[in-house]
């Protein structure tokens, strides 16, 4: 049988956490960038063929599509900060690294995530508008106001505006990092592809924030002309989202399932 019981894959997850902490800095960064590019092109998949649906529909189509991204990382074991996230501080609890090797990893992918994101997000921005200088399509005008939920929604609404982001943020990656572990749960490809889809279906589809995600969908959409400035992408998004997104991965769905589980690791065979 390819399923990993819980015991195990935790003793695999630290394993997995340990390889990650120990990677070079170009490696993190080659496999972040590439994360940050496949989240970009799922992103902009699901917003394309949800077009023309409304509501629940809108959001279970999105849902449905969007995960392509995510288990095509799972599969080449890419590198996503949000995983990272939680794994690595199963690794620090589990004492087989550091606290600065775990900062390390989130530090060199979070900008690899970065790079990449912008990179993809560029070149959709060109492509979008081609050779008018202003943006036209469907697609372009998804992207806007998604970003633009995302930040001038937030804004609008103040302190309160903020403390919304950081807590989709945390509901976000309590979801992503099950799919994280759930990638480990089977040994078969067709259950790192099935397994890891069902959290992060569920997360895209009731909108939650994702940080990475957000680096290619606000500055695309400030490339495509929205009245967004930096400022409000990083104050009132990208800042708030990610310490959200630390802590639902870390203690939710990390520290959580490590300590149900970790410590009768100890004596386990993988």
């Amino acid at each position: 049988m390819d399923y990993v019981q819980p015991i195990k894959l935790i003793k695999q997850l630290v394993i997995v956490g340990e390889k990650k902490a120990s990677l070079s800095v170009r490696d993190m960064l080659l496999r972040g960038f590439l994360s940050g590019v496949l989240l970009g092109f799922a992103t902009a998949l699901a917003f394309r063929v949800s077009d023309g649906f409304t509501g629940g529909a809108a959001a279970l189509v999105m849902g449905v599509i969007f995960p392509v991204g995510f288990v095509m990382i799972v599969l080449l074991g890419l590198e996503l900060v949000t995983g990272s996230f939680a794994l690595l501080p199963m690794s620090v609890a589990d004492g087989k690294i550091s606290g600065r090797e775990m900062l390390r990893n989130w530090c060199w992918v979070f900008l690899g995530n970065l790079l990449g994101s912008l990179f993809f997000g560029g070149l959709l921005a060109l492509a979008l508008t081609g050779t008018s200088p202003a943006p036209s399509g469907r697609l372009a005008e998804k992207i806007i106001a998604v970003a633009q939920a995302k930040t001038l929604a937030y804004q609008h609404a103040g302190s309160i505006g903020w403390l919304a982001a950081l807590i989709n943020g945390i509901l976000c990656n309590w979801m992503v990092t099950l799919g994280v572990v759930l990638g480990l749960i089977s040994t078969s490809t067709i259950g790192k592809i099935i397994a890891p889809w069902l959290p992060i279906m569920t997360f895209f589809a009731l909108g939650f924030e994702h940080c990475v995600v957000n680096m290619f969908v606000i500055p695309t959409a400030i490339l495509l002309g929205a009245d967004i400035s930096v400022y409000q992408w990083w104050f009132w998004n990208q800042i708030p989202v990610t310490l959200g997104n630390l802590i639902g991965g870390s203690i939710f769905t990390g520290m959580l399932l490590y300590t149900t589980y970790g410590r009768m690791n100890k004596h386990v065979r993988l």
